[in-house]
């Protein structure tokens, strides 16, 4: 049993009163019946709330949540041998999950089922275990509580915000990549496989041209090319310490694996298959995957990944990429380039170039330009400039040797890397390069 608020004003002023009484001397009598009163209420109360039957709670809540995004969870408190109830319920929920609300109080209704909502918005990837929910019945006075766990437990997951993606990939759907950003680009060449005979129009290359078939309708007819597919893309995901640093609320390895979600979705839906690779402290490789539900199989295995606090081998991951993948393929790094790394990622590029087509993108944090605009008021201040400009030169230095050694760079902020990432696919995949 436990004493709720009430029980604990009424006792505080019980002893403001016993004092009173006990400096002038006179009302004792009064008092003590008073107390025996409080006592007998107080009993009485406590003998009601063991006899109440304990209602049945369900917790009615997405199996996966999306990172970053507030949902709600129902409570249902149904009262047991239909009886009205005063009750006060705290959810289970894991600190992950960010609740958002505190316990709710509510009289149930005999006969009735209450439905009680919470929200919540978790703040990190992976699997958590809702717990019974503590529930509080409280006597008819007020003056004691039960505190009973009820419901059962449930397990959820977070995984990547998919929702994003998913606006993004009805927008591909409608074919209408433009309005996110990602650029359709004007075909000026051949694709890599035939798709039908059509009239020659303007624009056509002259080598597009039928001959045979312009001989027989006796008008140009060219040949349509379609882009390649069943074509391979692997990705790689860098979970060594430097992704852990953080741009608002997500860090560098949440936005890369948002990025990595919608290149896959666009991927598949080229017709082409992916692969997932993990380096920096977490070796996990995901096969081949093609069709419909190829994207919720990557999420499965992906949406639990977390960063370390190991460094970034480039070189280990190249040779264990060569050892993996046979077929030439398009292989993205999604990682942030430091200027320690130029010598390995050298060496990872020419091992992997020899085969495959590799794109590094690398991330950089936000507002690290601004540093370079801001007003020079002291010595400090021109440190601080001077320093950022050497930053930026040197990173740019570095982006324009490993852009030598045969790969392909994308160099942006976290909150361009879904967008810019989908627009070097399409460039790659429209210039035939795989």
């Amino acid at each position: 049993m436990i004493a709720t608020k009430r029980l604990l004003m009424v006792g505080v002023l019980m002893a403001v009163i016993g004092l009173v009484v006990a400096a002038f001397g006179q009302g004792y009598m009064s008092w003590s019946i008073a107390l025996f009163a409080l006592l007998g209420v107080v009993a009485i109360d406590a003998w009601q709330v063991q006899k109440r039957p304990i209602p049945q709670v369900e917790r009615v809540v997405d199996k996966s949540l999306a990172l970053g995004v507030q949902t709600e969870v129902e409570l249902l408190v149904t009262p047991a041998d239909g009886e009205s109830a005063k009750v006060e319920i705290f959810d289970g929920v894991p600190p992950e999950l960010g609740a958002q609300e505190g316990a709710v109080s509510a009289q149930i209704a005999a006969g009735n089922r209450l439905s009680t909502t919470y929200r919540i918005r978790p703040w990190k990837r992976g699997s958590f275990e809702f717990e019974p929910a503590y529930l509080r019945l409280h006597g008819t006075f007020g003056l004691v509580a039960r505190q009973v766990r009820v419901g059962d437990e449930q397990a959820v997951r977070v995984v990547p915000n998919f929702r994003a993606v998913s606006r993004y990939a009805l927008m591909a759907v409608a074919d209408k990549m433009g309005q996110m950003g990602v650029r359709q680009l004007r075909r000026r060449g051949e694709g890599m496989e035939f798709d039908c005979l059509r009239e020659y129009r303007e624009g056509d290359q002259l080598r597009q041209v039928d001959w045979k078939a312009t001989a027989r309708h006796r008008r140009l007819i060219a040949r349509q090319y379609e882009d390649e597919k069943n074509q391979q893309v692997v990705l790689v995901f860098d979970c060594g310490r430097r992704m852990r640093a953080r741009d608002g609320e997500l860090s560098h390895f949440d936005h890369a694996l948002n990025a990595g979600l919608l290149l896959s979705y666009v991927a598949l839906q080229q017709g082409d298959s992916l692969s997932v690779g993990t380096f920096g402290g977490v070796d996990r490789w995901v096969p081949k995957q093609r069709g419909p539900r190829a994207v919720e199989a990557i999420v499965d295995r992906t949406f639990d990944l977390e960063t370390t606090m190991e460094p970034s081998d480039f070189a280990e991951a190249a040779r264990r990429l060569a050892h993996r993948q046979k077929r030439r393929a398009l292989i993205v790094f999604l990682t942030n380039v430091y200027d320690a790394d130029s010598d390995e990622l050298e060496q990872a590029l020419a091992l992997l170039g020899q085969r495959h087509l590799v794109l590094v993108a690398s991330l950089r944090e936000e507002g690290v330009e601004e540093f370079t605009e801001m007003p020079v008021r002291d010595f400090n201040d021109a440190l601080q400039v001077g320093s950022t400009h050497h930053f930026l030169e040197h990173r740019r230095q570095i982006h324009a040797k490993l852009t030598g050694a045969g790969g392909l760079l994308l160099d942006v902020t976290p909150s361009e890397l879904s967008v810019s990432l989908v627009n070097r696919y399409i460039e790659i995949k429209r210039a035939g390069r795989l």
